[in-house]
Formats: C-alpha cells, sequence, structure tokens
C-alpha cells in the first residue's frame, strides 16, 4: 500500500472520532435540558443495579438496650500510677519497667521539675479504680484507663486538671481500690479519715463505690478544718495520731465505729487548749508488723522509735510523748511508718529538699529529742515537708509481681498510703 493511501485512512479515523464527539456532546446537552430524560436513565440504572444485586440482606440489624461501658475497650494489663510531690499523675505499661532484672541499678523515672519527685508508686491495672480526697472532704474517682498514659521519663500531667476540683481545694490524699464492684472486697474495707482539728472518721468502702463525676462529699467538714490523711484499712488494724506538740495516741481501729459518708466522725485526740495545736498525720499499722515509727521536728530533729514503745489506748486521749520538744527542735511536723528499706525526702520552707536513707537513722526512745537529720543554713528556715519515699537503687526496679495477687506484701510497690490494704 501507497503512503498516500495510509495517510487517508488515518485522516478517514479521525473524521470519525470527531463526528462521535459531536454526537455525544449533542447526546449529553439533551440530557441536562429534559429532566424526564434523566428520570428515566437514573430508573434503568437502577433497575439494573437490582437485577444483579438485589439479593438477600446478609448482616442482621438488631435493637442493642445495653449501655455504653468504656472498660470494654481496654484490656485489663499491669500498670504503674506515679504521682509527684508537686500533683502530677501518670500511668505506666509494667511492661516498660520489667526491661530491667531484679537488682540493676536502675533507671530515670520521670522528667519532673528538678523541685518535684515521685512520691507515690501504685501497681494497678487497668480496670483498677483510684479515689482522690480533698482538704475539703470531697472524693472523686478515675479509672486507671483514665489516667494520661506516659513514659517512665514523662512528667505526667496535673490531676487538678483531670477532676471537676473547685479553685480553692486540693487533693491531698489518693487511694487504690482493687475494683469498686466486688461486693467481698468494698464491703471488707474501710476509708479512715483524719482531720488537722483530731476529728477521726471510719466509712465502708462500699459507701464509695458509686462514682461520680463531679465527686460526692467524703465528710463533712467544719469551717476551721481539713482534711490530712486518709487510709484504706482491712478493719484489723491500729491508728497512730501525732499533734505539733509532741504527743501521739494509738487505738486500734475498732474503737471507731463505721459510719454514713457524710457523717463527721469522731474525736480521735484530743489536742492542747492553746489555740496552736492541731493534728499533723495519721499511720495506720499493722501490730504484727516490722514498721518503726519515724518523725521530724521544724528545725531538722528526727527519730525512729520502735511500735511497743507506743502503748494501745482509747480514742479521745491526749497521747504520749513521741518526741521531746524543745526550742531548738522546734514542733513535730511529721510522723510516718518506716523500714530499713525507705528513704526520706525532706523540703524546707526555702525550697532546699534532702534525700537521706531511713536506715541511717538509729531506733531511739519515744520520749527522747531525736538527731539533726537536716541543717538549715538559713536563720528563720524551717521543714516544710517530710515524704517517705523508695529506695534509691530500687526505685526504677519494678518485680514481675501480679497486681491482682491476694498475697502480695501490701509495702511492695507502694508508699504508705495504702499501708494497710492487704488485698492487692
Amino acid at each position: 500500500m501507497r503512503l498516500r493511501q495510509l495517510t487517508g485512512m488515518e485522516q478517514d479515523k479521525l473524521r470519525a472520532e470527531y463526528e462521535d464527539l459531536l454526537k455525544q456532546i449533542e447526546n449529553l446537552k439533551a440530557i441536562l435540558a429534559n429532566i424526564e430524560l434523566r428520570m428515566q436513565i437514573i430508573k434503568n440504572e437502577l433497575i439494573e443495579i437490582k437485577a444483579k444485586y438485589g439479593d438477600e440482606r446478609k448482616s442482621e440489624i438488631v435493637y442493642a438496650s445495653e449501655e455504653f461501658n468504656p472498660e470494654d475497650f481496654y484490656s485489663d494489663d499491669a500498670m504503674i500510677i506515679t504521682i509527684s510531690h508537686m500533683g502530677y499523675i501518670k500511668r505506666t505499661a509494667l511492661t516498660e519497667f520489667r526491661a530491667q532484672g531484679r537488682g540493676g541499678i536502675g533507671s530515670k523515672g520521670s522528667d519532673s521539675r528538678d523541685e518535684d519527685f515521685i512520691e507515690n508508686i501504685y501497681p494497678a491495672s487497668m480496670h483498677n479504680t483510684m479515689l482522690f480526697f480533698t482538704q475539703k472532704g470531697r472524693c472523686y474517682w478515675l479509672k486507671v484507663y483514665e489516667i494520661p498514659e506516659g513514659t517512665k521519663s514523662s512528667k505526667g500531667r496535673a490531676i487538678q486538671n483531670l477532676l471537676n476540683i473547685d479553685s480553692d481545694d486540693k487533693v491531698n490524699a489518693f487511694i487504690r481500690v482493687k475494683g469498686l464492684d466486688d461486693e467481698e472486697y468494698i464491703n471488707s474495707h474501710y476509708v479512715i479519715f483524719c482531720t488537722k482539728n483530731g476529728i477521726i472518721k471510719k466509712t465502708s468502702l462500699k459507701e464509695y463505690s458509686r462514682p461520680r463525676q463531679n465527686g460526692v462529699n467524703a465528710i463533712s467538714i467544719r469551717e476551721d478544718d481539713d482534711v490530712i490523711e486518709v487510709r484504706l484499712t482491712d478493719g484489723k488494724n491500729e491508728i497512730i495520731l501525732a499533734n505539733k506538740n509532741g504527743r501521739a495516741i494509738r487505738f486500734n481501729e475498732t474503737k471507731v465505729r463505721a459510719m454514713g459518708r457524710t457523717a463527721t466522725g469522731v474525736k480521735g485526740m484530743t489536742l492542747d487548749e492553746d489555740g496552736a495545736d492541731e493534728v499533723i498525720g495519721m499511720i495506720c499499722v499493722n501490730p504484727e508488723g516490722s514498721e518503726n515509727i519515724l518523725v521530724v521536728s521544724q528545725q531538722g530533729y528526727g527519730k525512729r522509735s520502735l511500735l511497743e514503745d507506743y502503748r494501745v489506748t482509747n480514742r479521745g486521749g491526749k497521747g504520749v510523748k513521741t518526741i521531746n520538744i524543745t526550742e531548738k527542735t522546734g514542733k513535730l511536723v511529721s510522723i510516718k511508718s518506716v523500714t530499713d528499706e525507705n528513704d526520706l525526702m525532706i523540703i524546707n520552707k526555702s525550697g532546699i529538699a534532702i534525700r537521706t536513707k531511713v536506715s541511717d537513722l538509729r531506733v531511739m526512745g519515744r520520749a527522747t529529742q531525736g538527731v539533726r537529720i537536716i541543717n538549715l543554713e538559713k536563720r528563720n528556715d524551717e521543714i516544710a515537708s517530710v515524704c517517705k519515699v523508695h529506695s534509691e537503687d530500687e526505685e526504677e526496679v519494678i518485680s514481675d509481681t501480679d497486681i491482682n495477687s491476694e498475697s502480695i506484701d501490701i509495702e511492695t510497690g507502694i508508699n504508705e498510703t495504702e499501708t494497710n490494704e492487704t488485698n492487692q
């Protein structure tokens, strides 16, 4: 075939394609201009789809009246809850801590501010519940899975931002409970409150088993009073209260009857009538345990004493001398139950903090003034806060303990806030 014939064939194809495009344009314009034609095309296409895919529905839609439960979306994994001295909280997967073997040198546990430190460490699972108590006597709840997740080195989030707390109130006590839906557990445990005016109240945990977003009144507080400590007990422990003037009273918790959630409480300790006295702390101890009683005064003096040195009396008394208060020692500021495995973090009002091992303090008599723990360089400086923390060697190495084990030692991995919680 000659070249001019091939060229003519290509021209014929182009003319035919051009004519087809003109006809398609005319057809589309006719469709856009005629609504009846458009509807007919849609109808024909739907009939074709029905004929091709119109089989019986394979999925079943049913009405479900069950309430949405977010807990179902979280597996009950083991977690570590850490709370700093300045009120920052986070949860970290236990697997992050299991990367080290027992006896390791540890690792950095929090990227907190220079003046902040980890004060509380709680082993928990995702379905456990944390209870938060404010100084005005309010109670708030958070499921562990509602606590912000963070790495070992993260700072966490301020507790104030997670709860609907009044601007003039603050959280100063917290406890972890295994589960508020376990009837046997909530009926066999009690929440014990102590106020600075020496009032003590014991309430069944069941009274706090119905969480509300805006919190509830956990205890009725007088205007001149504040909640200073809250403890979770199993009903078989002993309570020790200490006041600023250096006295302490020890009595069995059975001496305090269980009351309703909004009750005010009963007198736990009689304060001096000078108007300046107040309760500075409460501890719950197991009479068969190995803890010592540690006290620290304003001017940096402190000591350990044996639990046996404090005789058991009835509640409401003035107590016995726990430290010899002098002008040199200053008033009593803290009482803790400790063992040789604990450290103390002591913060001055000037902002200076010191960490010391409890084992460096020898056990002394109950009525002595103790030894100097910290030298106060400034003339008007004094101790502002004393916290019991984990030993530096063990603080960041968490063992592979089963979080829900009923036989776990109550002091393993937690601080004294849960000293007497026996169902870890």
